[in-house]
């Protein structure tokens, strides 16, 4: 394995504890991406949905591109597997969008009305 603790840490996962642990952290990612999507779908500004659909498919490509990167079926490209690798910025940078993801939370009732004529109130 060329970063075994890194990029290739699912390969490890998977060697330790089998077809079973591999399933339990997809359906881990597959609750992560379900609850996502069920904030962004229970925000009533389109800006809270947008950004949460954002930060949903960024955390998708990521879980993505690191599984189709172990399998052979892409190069290899560097990207950490998401809350279990060893990555730096990756993990700050998803934590980041975590926090806004909760902050869509918190405030999915507040209607940002939208002005049709550009005026300022």
């Amino acid at each position: 394995m060329p970063e075994k603790q890194t990029d290739f840490i699912f390969t490890m996962l998977a060697e330790e504890f089998g077809l079973m642990g591999s399933l339990v952290v997809l359906g881990l990612y597959a609750v992560i991406l379900a609850y996502c999507l069920a904030i962004a779908l229970s925000s009533k500004s389109q800006f809270g949905r947008l950004l949460t659909i954002g930060i949903a498919t960024t955390f998708f490509l990521y879980v993505f591109i690191n599984m189709a990167m172990v399998m052979g079926l892409i190069p290899v490209v560097g990207v950490p597997l998401p809350l279990v690798s060893y990555g730096g910025t990756a993990i700050v940078s998803l934590m980041i969008g975590f926090g806004l993801v909760l902050c869509v939370h918190i405030h999915r009732a507040v209607f940002i009305p939208r002005h049709a004529t550009g005026e300022r109130h």
